[in-house]
């Protein structure tokens, strides 16, 4: 026998007492071995024990007054007994025996054909087995454990692409309970039409699909932008099925979206300043050319007045230009949100008025304090505003503003239910110099975006073309802002 058997515990339950201690010897006599073997002489001490987990084993008499050791069995199952059970009768029973082996016993035995080497095989295979199933059912509870806790989304599916199971992760990403994802197609929450075939395609050819980069349609209608892995697998029974992962890279696309706005604009910054340092020195010369002339003849003040002009214009470009791509020194101090706010609509009021547009503005009770230089941020947030109501029809905007305080943060929504923006400008609205306006020079979000990462604020925008566009911003609020800002200095 096994070391890890040796001191088993082992409960005989059997309503004869002459049988439980020949039994008891057949155990005892068992080389190499001190099992702990007890005696249960009704089938409902027997349960209590069983129900108790107490032994390691169980030998069970078929005949136990009104009741069997089938009744035993059945109460076993029902209680998720894993500890293995033998079956002991007189006489030997062929329906007995098929009966106990399908309500989950490890052997069935007739008392009258006992011995020790038979007896030392039945423990032997019983609790080796035994340690088998609890293996398994670690294993199977640690795993089902990494599957109901992660946040990506773990599926199965049918070859169909039928989700046969699914973890708690689509509640949270996608807004369905796992009971109303259960049957639901996966195709279903794919958004669009190349990504579905794409996948209906690895599945038909029974490929192994790794990281596929694709849109997720949560129940909200909200896209998210996730990976998708998805493997063909087969059950034990051979049948084919399909497991996979959905990742959300919302986070990653975010990152990234911020590293290239932050290297468009330093490299703008660059050819500005360069742009800037060039045309000044013409500039400075046509100036001073132009004073000249005016002393020498008075039939040129007219040219002249319009060479000055002319300068004086390309030079208010200019220092927009440098504004644009390193906007005045921030001084921070502690403000309230509210209050700025107020500001930017005060100066918006006549706009809204004049347009006949609705104004709706959703305030927390409690202040809410940044650190923040309070005129440059003023600025910021009116490019925004002046925006939204400009993208908005007269007489039919609707402008919303909303503030909300969360944990270490407030977020900032500014809504309008103009024109829209396109998918494939939506990514180029901070780029200096691209702008959609007849009139416009391109320049005021990429100052409002300098503004705002002086502030260690994030700011992100979604759209719709005939919908509208929102601008979400979320600010430190005072106490981390100033943390932040001590960390880098």
């Amino acid at each position: 026998m096994k070391e890890l058997h040796k001191n088993a515990g082992i409960l005989i339950v059997d309503d004869d007492e002459d049988d439980f201690i020949i039994t008891s010897e057949y155990l005892r006599a068992v080389v190499g071995n001190s099992f702990q073997v007890d005696w249960a002489a009704t089938f409902k001490t027997g349960l209590e024990h069983l129900a108790a987990d107490r032994y390691d084993m169980y030998f069970v008499d078929y005949r136990l007054g009104a009741k069997s050791g089938v009744d035993f069995l059945k109460a076993a199952r029902e209680l998720a007994c894993v500890a293995p059970i033998v079956l002991l009768t007189g006489k030997g029973n062929y329906a007995v025996d098929i009966e106990a082996m399908e309500l989950g016993a490890v052997d069935y035995l007739v008392k009258s054909e006992l011995n020790t080497e038979k007896m030392e095989r039945c423990v032997r295979y019983a609790l080796d087995r035994a340690d088998t199933l609890k293996a398994l059912r670690k294993s199977e509870n640690k795993y089902r454990s990494i599957f109901e806790q992660s946040k990506d989304i773990i599926f199965v599916t049918d070859k169909q692409l039928r989700i046969k199971d699914i973890n708690n992760a689509v509640n949270t990403m996608l807004g369905y309970t796992k009971e109303s994802a259960l049957g639901m197609n996966l195709l279903d929450f794919i958004l669009k039409e190349e990504d579905k075939k794409h996948i209906s395609d690895a599945v038909i050819n029974s490929k192994v699909l790794n990281d596929h980069t694709l849109q997720i349609l949560a129940k909200s209608g909200k896209k998210l932008p996730c990976t998708i892995t998805l493997s063909p697998e087969n059950n034990v029974s051979d049948d084919a099925y399909m497991q996979g992962i959905i990742h959300d890279i919302t986070g990653l696309k975010k990152a990234e979206k911020t590293a290239l706005q932050t290297e468009k604009l330093a490299a703008t910054g660059r050819l500005v300043r360069t742009l800037a340092h060039e045309v000044r020195n013409p500039l400075n010369n046509i100036s001073m050319s132009a004073e000249q002339l005016g002393n020498s003849d008075d039939d040129s003040e007219i040219y002249l007045d319009i060479i000055k002009r002319n300068s004086m214009r390309i030079n208010n470009l200019i220092e927009e230009l440098l504004r644009s791509s390193n906007p005045r020194d921030n001084t921070h101090k502690q403000c309230f949100m509210q209050r700025i706010i107020d500001d930017v609509i005060v100066e918006t009021s006549d706009r809204l008025t004049l347009r006949k547009m609705q104004l709706q503005l959703n305030y927390p009770q409690q202040p809410v304090l940044v650190m923040a230089d309070q005129e440059n941020l003023k600025l910021a947030l009116l490019n925004i505003v002046i925006n939204a109501i400009e993208a908005m029809e007269e007489g039919k905007g609707k402008l919303s503003i909303d503030l909300q305080p969360e944990t270490g943060y407030s977020k900032m929504t500014i809504t309008d239910n103009g024109c829209g923006i396109s998918e494939d400008n939506i990514t180029r609205i901070f780029e200096p110099y691209f702008t959609r306006k007849k009139t416009g020079a391109g320049l005021g979000l990429a100052f409002t975006l300098n503004i705002l990462r002086a502030h260690n604020a994030i700011i992100d925008v979604s759209s719709a073309i005939g919908s509208g566009t929102t601008f979400t911003i979320t600010f430190p609020v005072a106490d981390l802002a100033r943390s932040i800002n001590h960390l880098g200095s």
